[in-house]
């Protein structure tokens, strides 16, 4: 059975964006880059793909994303409207509507939609983002893989926007690089 697997940057506070949803303080360069494009190159949306390299490298995880709104927006913003035109895309909102064909947006329970996924053939199901989706999705995730970057931001769109409400996860890998960036692998307990 496919897993749903939380992949994303995050700081040693847990929020994975600044409060007005930017992430330029999470660097994406040097060995911590390299690792990434080698390991996780379906990842990389479509406007750095040929840049990176990518355009021919098969996917190694993921064949479907899942998003939220306001991790979708930048890029709709930017007038990219298939940021992961390599991947199966969805976008959970009750706001949007539809701005490309190769996107579907859910506007209905997202728990269902991955339930649904994870039954179907295929690589694993990665959630990019955001921390209301990543709280909604909770009780489905099967896998967390945080690159944790060493800063303190102090406030910011957490992993996890969601009330208390412990869930355990089991640390199974962990990989440090020199730049103080660490890939942290936790799978459900």
């Amino acid at each position: 059975m496919r897993k749903l697997i939380y992949y994303v940057a995050a700081s040693l506070d847990g929020y994975i964006a600044a409060p007005d949803g930017s992430y330029d303080f999470l660097p994406f360069e040097g060995e911590v880059r390299e690792a990434i494009l080698a390991e996780y190159p379906e990842t990389m949306p479509v406007h750095v793909r040929g840049p990176f390299g990518l355009t021919a490298v098969p996917h190694r995880h993921f064949d479907t994303v899942i998003m939220g709104r306001g991790t979708y927006e930048p890029a709709l913003k930017a007038g990219i409207t298939s940021p992961y035109a390599h991947l199966k895309q969805y976008v959970v909102s009750r706001t949007l509507t539809p701005a490309d064909p190769e996107v579907e947006i859910v506007a209905g329970d997202p728990a269902a939609l991955v339930r649904d996924l994870k039954k179907q053939d295929g690589l694993d199901i990665w959630l990019a983002g955001g921390g209301k989706l990543a709280a909604a999705l909770r009780d489905e995730i099967d896998e967390l893989i945080i690159k944790q970057n060493p800063v303190v931001i102090g406030t910011g769109i957490p992993l996890f926007d969601s009330p208390f409400a412990p869930t355990g996860f089991v640390p199974t890998a962990r990989r440090d690089f020199d730049s103080g960036v660490s890939i942290v692998t936790c799978t459900r307990k």
